[in-house]
């Protein structure tokens, strides 16, 4: 049976003097590949007010070593009134009309209000520095999605010449028990820019997986294999879930299958959540934070047969 074996923890953060806005946690690894095994990974570091900047660090993936930590950070948190003031929590990287972009979930957090977020888009410039694409949203509150969004994934389909998106979206923040229901949607678009939203992509649970955010998407062996984190009321921690789909839009919930977990201790025996799986080498690879959101940094596990 498919199952992922952890390789360690890559990178936390700490030690010596850090920039004010990357003080604490490494949450969202998001890889771009630079040469041979090594890979710029940025992630979302935080400030002491918790909000959150993008900062990077370059890992050799098979060696598991650093290779170069940047010291400030590649995009900040954006202005009083922005839709990204209060954060940017990223998803990942996709290419329209030969620019690449880098999807983010933009938080605000306004005064006697509960936080909510937006989907935003960043320019990845040649030398992987990141520049603001647009300074309103590229996805936004709508009658399908009428309260909160988050943690987009972009891919492009060949068969079907259109680009899909998988993403999070809040239904209601207390079914009852006092947790949110926070489902993950599907929009596709012909050009990469402007999407039409198809609703719920995956089925939820109440009471075990309701709470969904980060889903990341691979095609494998001619199947849609998707990860994410999810939780199912109070209380309960994050975990690292998985679903399977024929067509990327209606999907079947496999919680049990391709499984990876907490630790007995250590860094992720609390909580495991925000995966990144790629492919590498002919390898497939998960990119994961484990306790405190990102706090304790992030690791790296190989899907084994």
């Amino acid at each position: 049976m498919e199952h992922w074996e952890k390789l360690g923890r890559l990178y936390s953060p700490g030690g010596g003097a850090r920039h004010p806005h990357l003080l604490t946690h490494a949450a969202n690894p998001l890889p771009v590949h630079i040469k041979d095994d090594v890979y710029r990974i940025y992630f979302s570091g935080r400030d002491e007010k918790n909000r959150s900047s993008v900062g990077a660090v370059d890992i050799d993936i098979v060696k598991r070593t650093v290779v170069q930590e940047y010291e400030g950070p590649f995009f900040s948190f954006g202005p009083a009134g922005s839709f990204y003031a209060d954060g940017v929590s990223i998803g990942n990287c996709y290419e329209a009309n030969g620019i690449t972009y880098m999807l983010f979930m933009g938080w605000q957090r306004p005064k006697g209000a509960h936080w909510r977020g937006d989907i935003g888009r960043l320019k990845v410039e040649s030398d992987l520095s990141l520049s603001l694409d647009r300074a309103e949203p590229l996805m936004g509150v709508n009658s399908v999605d009428p309260v909160s969004l988050s943690y987009p994934w972009v891919m492009w389909n060949d068969v079907k010449k259109c680009y899909e998106m998988w993403y999070g979206s809040t239904k209601t923040w207390d079914t009852g028990s006092g947790e949110m229901l926070h489902v993950l949607n599907y929009a596709v678009s012909k050009d990469g820019h402007s999407w039409q939203r198809e609703g719920l992509a995956v089925p939820y649970i109440e009471g075990l997986a309701q709470a969904f955010s980060r889903p990341t998407v691979l095609k494998l062996r001619n199947m849609y294999a998707m990860w994410f984190s999810y939780r199912g009321y109070p209380g309960r921690t994050y975990r690292i879930g998985h679903a399977v789909s024929d067509d990327g839009s209606s999907w079947e919930l496999a919680l049990d299958a391709r499984k990876i977990d907490v630790s007995a201790d250590g860094w992720d025996s609390e909580m495991i959540e925000y995966p990144y799986v790629f492919q590498h080498k002919g390898a497939i690879y998960m990119l994961y934070n484990g306790n405190g959101f990102g706090k304790t940094g992030f690791g790296l596990a190989v899907l084994r047969d």
